[in-house]
This record gives structure tokens, sequence and C-alpha cells, in this order.
């Protein structure tokens, strides 16, 4: 990759790509059709370019369309397509440099996934945002929410991934849960029954 030095964690979207850089920052490439390389523009670039005004990123994760930082103090912000609301800045309006997800703090880990963001709280908790329409953000039901709302139910979390339209936890105790879209049964509960609330996986000691 053209340029790119001091990468430290590295995250991929549809059709772009956002690398963590030793120091705080995140430097982005490819697509940029919704804003979500972060440099302010609408232009592709097909070498990094700098995520606007962010400094004390200590985790970085891209979405579809849109991704989001975590900072140093432990909140996060987000930039790119907000459909559904997967900012969290209270908006659906999208946006090219980062805006702050609203009312979150403690957050230890961040996850994007398809219009919609997760993040791990400090207490083992988990809260999501965006779009809802098959029950990924987990919170009982499938509202969309342009703010920070409860994983219903999930507590003990220790570890957290988003995806396209389902998410999943693993728990202090070795067991996962997972919620949302579960067409191809991608919930591992034993159904192809979307949930909006987590359910565990089978068969994992």
């Amino acid at each position: 990759v053209a340029g790119l030095t001091g990468a430290t964690a590295l995250t991929t979207g549809a059709a772009y790509s956002c690398a963590l850089i030793d120091g705080g920052t995140v430097q982005c490439w490819g697509n940029n059709g919704y804003g979500q390389l972060g440099d302010g523009s609408d232009t592709d670039s097909n070498v990094p370019v700098d995520v606007a005004g962010l400094t004390g990123a200590t985790a970085v994760t891209a979405g579809g369309f849109h991704a989001c930082a975590l900072t140093d103090s432990s909140t996060v912000r987000c930039w790119g397509l907000n459909s559904g609301g997967g900012l969290g800045d209270g908006t659906t309006t999208g946006s090219n440099v980062p805006v702050d997800v609203q009312g979150l703090t403690g957050a230890t880990a961040v996850t994007a996934g398809d219009a919609y963001s997760c993040v791990l709280i400090e207490d083992g908790a988990a809260k999501c945002w965006g779009r809802n329409n098959h029950g990924q953000l987990g919170d009982g039901t499938n509202t969309d929410s342009s703010v920070p709302v409860d994983v219903a139910g999930l507590t003990g979390a220790t570890a957290l991934a988003a995806v396209d339209l389902h998410a999943c936890a693993v728990t202090e105790d070795g067991t996962v849960k997972c919620w949302g879209y579960n067409g191809v049964g991608q919930l591992g509960d034993g159904t192809t029954t979307n949930s909006n609330v987590p359910v565990d996986v089978q068969g994992i000691p």
C-alpha cells in the first residue's frame, strides 16, 4: 500500500480499507462515495488519506460503507454512510469526517456491520446502533436507532463481532451468543429464525 508506514491494525469494508497508525491516527483508501474514507471529501482515493481530525484512536473498524474508531477516552467516532443511524450521532445524515457517537462511555472495543455498529462496554455489556430491520441491534426490537441501545440480557461479554446483518459475543464462561439475521443458520442456535435478542450458539463447551 503506497506510502503507508506505522500501521498497527487493519480493517476492510465494501471496496475500501482503513489502517490504524501508531500514534492514534487512521488512514483509509478506496471507494469514497459515502465519505467512508473520512477525509472530508467524497472522492475515491487509490492511496491512503488521513481521516480528518481523528486523534487518540486505539482501534478501527470498517462496515459496509461506514467506519468507526475507538478512542483513548473510551468513546467512539464514526464516519461515512448514515443510513439507519449507523454513525450513532442521533441523525441519519452521512458525514465524510468523524462524528461523535452520542452518550457512549466506557467502550473497550468497536465493530461495524452493514449500516450498524456495536461496542463492548467495560462492564461486559454491549450496545449497538443503526439499522435494525433483522434485529441486529439485539435490543428486542426491529426499530432502527441513531443512538446506542443496550443489547438485551447480555452480560459478561469479553469479545464482540458484527458482520452484515448479525452480531455475536463471546462471554466470560466461554460460550457464544448471537443475534440478528438467521436465514442460513448464522446464529448457530439450530434454527433459521431471526432473533432480535441474543441466543446461545449450540454445542460450544
